[in-house]
C-alpha cells in the first residue's frame, strides 16, 4: 500500500468556502484550454500548458512556476503525481498512451497504451492507474508493478448507454481507500460509484439517484473528502457541487456564469490544498482560481484536546530567514494525531505572532497606514460594503486632498510673484508650495493604494511589492522636504533680523538655490535604507480574532530592521521630525529677543521687558505657527515610535485620526505664512485681480 499523494480534507457538515475567489494563474502562464490541476499533500500545484507543451510546476506557495518540463503533448486533459515526483499525464491525442516523467532521471517513459484521450486519471494506494476514455465510454485500469501491462475494464461496456453498467462520455475519476471507483458520466449527467471488483454502478448525485434535489449538466471534475463527501464540477451549470448521503448544495459559482471573482464559466477540474482551499481550473476565463476555506464556518470548540502554554527565551534556539538577524528565537512542537484531517494550530493573540493581532510590522518600527486599516477593511467587498471607519477615512482622505490642492494653488499665485522672489524666503516659500502639493498628493496615492491592496485580494503581487518599496518613502521625501524648507524660511528671517540693513539679498537668493537643490539628495542619502528594507512578507493563517476567518494566503509591507539600523532610523525620525520645529522656535525667539534688545538700546525710555512683550504681541505669529506645526507633527512622531504589539484593533478611530492629523501641516502654507502676513495677502489680491483681468480679455 503506498500514502496518498493528494490532499483528502476532512469538513464538517456546514463547511463553507469564501465566494470570492483569487486568481492564482491567468491565460498568460497557462495558455489557452487549460484542463486539469493536481495538488500534493507539500501544496505542490501542477497543471499544464497546452500550447507551449509544457507541464508547470509551483513549490513552496511561489506566485510563478518554479519549474517547467517541456514535452510533446498538445491535447493533454489529465494529470496526477505519485508522491515521489512521478508525473503521470494523458498523452493520448497525440500518441494514444500515458505518459511518466520519472523525477530522479528527468526523463518520459510510456507507461499505457490507450489509443484514446485519457480525460480523467488517478493512482490509487495500490498502485493501480485508472484512465477514463470518454469516446470510448468506460474505465480501464492497469496495475503499474505488472510488466506485462495487462489492461482491465474497471467501469463501462464500451458502449454509450445509461444503464447502471454503462456510461455515456465519462470524464473526472476518483478511487477512494477501498478502491471504490467514481465516475464523472458527464452526458448522462450524473455521479456513478462502482464498488471495488462491481461493474454496476449506482448513482449517488444526479439524474436517476434518490436525492436528486440538485440537476447536473454534463459535469466533468470530481473529488471524494475524507468523509466521503463528493464535490463535483458542474461545468455547464459554471459551479461547483458538494454532495452528501443527506446534503447536497452549491457551493462555489451559484449565481450565474461570468468572469468576476465569485464566477466561473465552463470549469473543468478541482483540487485541495492542505488548508482546505479548493482549486478550479476555470477553463473559459482561461484561468485557475483559488477559493479560501473558512475555518470558522465549523464549530471547532469540541474538538480541542490539550492546551499548551510556553514562552520563548533566550534559551530557545535560534533561527532567521536570514542570517544577519539575531535573537530570532523558536520552539519546535511535535503533534501527533490520530486521524486524517484539517487540524488547527491556534496561537494566543495577545502574543507577537505573524498573522496574530499583533502584526509582525508593528514590532519595532512604528504603525503605518497599512496597520490601521488591515483589520477594518473587508476583502474582496465593495466600498459600499466597508465599515464606517474606511468610509470615513476615504472621506477624510478627499477632504484633505481637496484643501491641500487648495492651499497650494493659492501659495503658489501669493510666492510666484517676482517681488516676493528678491530674498530667499519667497523662493523657500514658493518652493514649499510644490511640495506641499506633492506631500498631499502622494497621502492621497498611498492611502488609495493601501484600502485596494486590502480589499483586493487578488492584486498582482509585483504591483503590491512596487507600491511597499516606493510608496511610503517618497511620502517621507516630500513630507520632510517641505518641512525643512518652512525651517529654512524661519532662520533666514533670524538671519534678516541680525544682520539687519546688512543682509544680502542677492546672496540668500543663491543661497536658497542651492539650498532647494541639495535638499533632496540629503534627505534621501538619509532614508535610502528604508526602501531597501521593505519587501511584501506572504502568510498562510487565519487570526483567530478575525471576523471571516479565511486562511487566505496574506500579503502585508513589512520593514525588517536590524539593531543598529533601527536605531540609526529612530534617529532619524527624530532630526527630520524635531529639527524643523527647533529651528523655527528658535528662530521665532530670537527675532522676538533680538528685536527686542535692539529696541531697548535705541529707546531707553522702555526697560528690556516691555519690547518683549511688545516684539511678543507684533510677531506672535512666529511663534504661535511653529508651536501649531510641531503640535500637529507630534501624533506622526508618537506612531511612527510606537513598538512592541500594540493592540490597533482595540482604538483604530484614534489611531486613524492620528495618522491624519499629522499631515495636517502640508495643507497649511498659505494659513501659517500668507493669512498672517500684510504684505503676502495684499499680493495675493494683487495676482488674483490680475488673473480675474486675464480672464475676461
Amino acid at each position: 500500500m503506498f500514502p496518498s499523494s493528494f490532499n483528502q480534507p476532512k469538513f464538517c457538515p456546514t463547511a463553507v468556502w469564501n465566494p470570492y475567489g483569487i486568481t492564482f494563474a491567468n491565460r498568460t502562464t497557462l495558455g489557452q484550454g487549460i484542463s486539469d490541476i493536481f495538488i500534493n499533500t507539500n501544496n505542490t500545484i501542477y497543471t499544464a500548458n497546452l500550447e507551449e507543451s509544457q507541464i508547470l510546476i509551483w513549490i513552496n506557495n511561489s506566485i510563478n512556476p518554479n519549474k517547467k518540463i517541456s514535452s510533446s503533448f498538445r491535447s493533454s486533459y489529465s494529470i496526477f503525481v505519485t508522491n515521489n515526483g512521478d508525473i503521470y499525464y494523458d498523452n493520448g491525442g497525440s500518441y494514444g498512451q500515458v505518459h511518466k516523467w520519472i523525477s530522479n532521471r528527468s526523463i518520459f517513459v510510456n507507461v499505457m497504451n490507450v489509443n484514446s484521450s485519457c480525460f480523467g486519471l488517478f493512482i490509487d494506494i495500490n498502485d493501480t492507474l485508472y484512465c477514463s476514455m470518454p469516446s470510448q465510454h468506460k474505465v480501464i485500469k492497469r496495475w503499474l508493478n505488472d510488466s506485462k501491462r495487462i489492461l482491465t475494464t474497471a467501469a463501462g461496456t464500451g458502449i454509450r448507454g445509461s444503464a447502471s453498467n454503462q456510461l455515456n462520455l465519462p470524464y473526472g475519476i476518483f478511487v477512494d481507500l477501498n478502491f471504490d471507483l467514481y465516475v464523472v458520466d458527464t452526458q448522462n449527467n450524473r455521479i456513478q460509484l462502482f464498488k471495488h471488483g462491481g461493474l454496476n454502478g449506482t448513482t449517488i448525485v444526479g439524474k436517476g439517484s434518490s436525492n436528486n434535489i440538485i440537476s447536473l449538466d454534463r459535469p466533468t471534475g470530481i473529488v471524494v473528502d475524507a468523509d466521503k463527501y463528493v464535490f463535483i464540477v458542474d461545468r455547464y451549470n459554471h459551479r461547483i457541487v458538494r454532495a452528501g448521503s443527506n446534503d447536497i448544495r452549491c457551493i462555489i459559482g451559484c449565481g450565474k456564469e461570468g468572469s468576476q471573482s465569485h464566477q466561473l464559466s465552463y470549469p473543468v477540474n478541482l483540487s485541495f490544498d492542505s488548508y482546505g482551499n479548493i482549486f478550479i481550473t476555470d477553463r473559459a476565463n482561461g484561468r485557475i482560481q483559488k477559493f479560501d476555506f473558512l475555518l470558522n464556518s465549523c464549530d471547532t470548540s469540541s474538538i480541542v484536546q490539550y492546551m499548551y502554554s510556553s514562552e520563548l527565551t533566550a534559551n530557545h534556539q535560534e533561527y532567521a530567514r536570514t542570517c544577519d538577524k539575531r535573537n530570532y528565537f523558536y520552539e519546535t512542537i511535535q503533534i501527533d494525531i490520530v486521524a486524517s484531517g484539517l487540524y488547527m494550530v491556534a496561537i494566543n493573540p495577545d502574543k507577537c505572532v505573524i498573522g496574530g493581532s499583533c502584526s509582525v510590522q508593528t514590532k519595532g518600527i512604528g504603525i503605518t497606514l497599512d496597520d490601521i486599516l488591515r483589520y477594518e477593511v473587508k476583502r474582496n467587498m465593495t466600498l459600499k460594503n466597508q465599515s464606517s471607519l474606511v468610509k470615513m477615512s476615504v472621506g477624510l482622505t478627499m477632504i484633505m486632498f481637496l484643501l491641500g490642492l487648495t492651499n497650494s494653488i493659492l501659495s503658489l499665485l501669493t510666492f510666484q510673484n517676482e517681488s516676493l522672489r528678491k530674498v530667499g524666503c519667497g523662493i523657500y516659500l514658493l518652493a514649499s508650495s510644490v511640495t506641499s502639493l506633492l506631500t498631499i498628493s502622494m497621502f492621497t496615492i498611498n492611502f488609495w493604494f493601501v484600502l485596494l491592496t486590502q480589499m483586493n485580494a487578488s492584486i498582482n503581487l509585483s504591483i503590491g511589492r512596487g507600491g511597499c518599496i516606493s510608496i511610503e518613502p517618497l511620502l517621507k521625501l516630500f513630507l520632510y522636504f517641505d518641512t525643512w524648507l518652512n525651517a529654512c524660511v524661519a532662520i533666514e528671517r533670524a538671519l534678516h533680523v541680525y544682520q539687519g540693513i546688512h543682509f544680502n539679498k542677492e546672496k540668500s537668493k543663491r543661497l536658497a538655490r542651492w539650498i532647494i537643490f541639495i535638499l533632496p539628495f540629503c534627505i534621501i542619502a538619509t532614508i535610502i535604507h528604508e526602501p531597501l528594507h521593505r519587501n511584501i512578507f506572504e502568510y498562510q493563517i487565519k487570526d483567530i480574532k478575525s471576523v471571516t476567518g479565511i486562511p487566505e494566503r496574506n500579503s502585508q509591507c513589512v520593514i525588517q530592521y536590524s539593531h543598529a539600523v533601527q536605531d540609526y532610523n529612530t534617529a532619524i525620525l527624530f532630526i527630520h521630525l524635531i529639527g524643523p520645529f527647533i529651528a523655527n522656535l528658535f528662530s521665532a525667539l530670537f527675532i522676538i529677543f533680538g528685536t527686542a534688545r535692539q529696541r531697548s538700546v535705541a529707546q531707553t525710555s522702555k526697560n528690556y521687558i516691555t519690547h518683549i512683550r511688545a516684539q511678543l504681541r507684533e510677531h506672535k505669529q512666529l511663534v504661535i505657527s511653529p508651536a501649531i506645526l510641531l503640535i500637529l507633527s507630534m501624533p506622526r512622531l508618537i506612531i511612527s515610535l510606537l513598538s512592541g504589539c500594540v493592540k490597533i484593533s482595540d482604538k483604530p478611530w484614534l489611531y486613524l485620526c492620528a495618522y491624519f492629523i499629522s499631515f495636517t501641516p502640508s495643507i497649511l502654507v498659505f494659513v501659517v505664512f500668507v493669512i498672517p502676513s500684510d504684505l503676502y495677502r495684499k499680493t495675493l489680491k494683487e495676482t488674483l485681480i490680475t488673473w480675474q483681468r486675464r480672464i475676461r480679455h
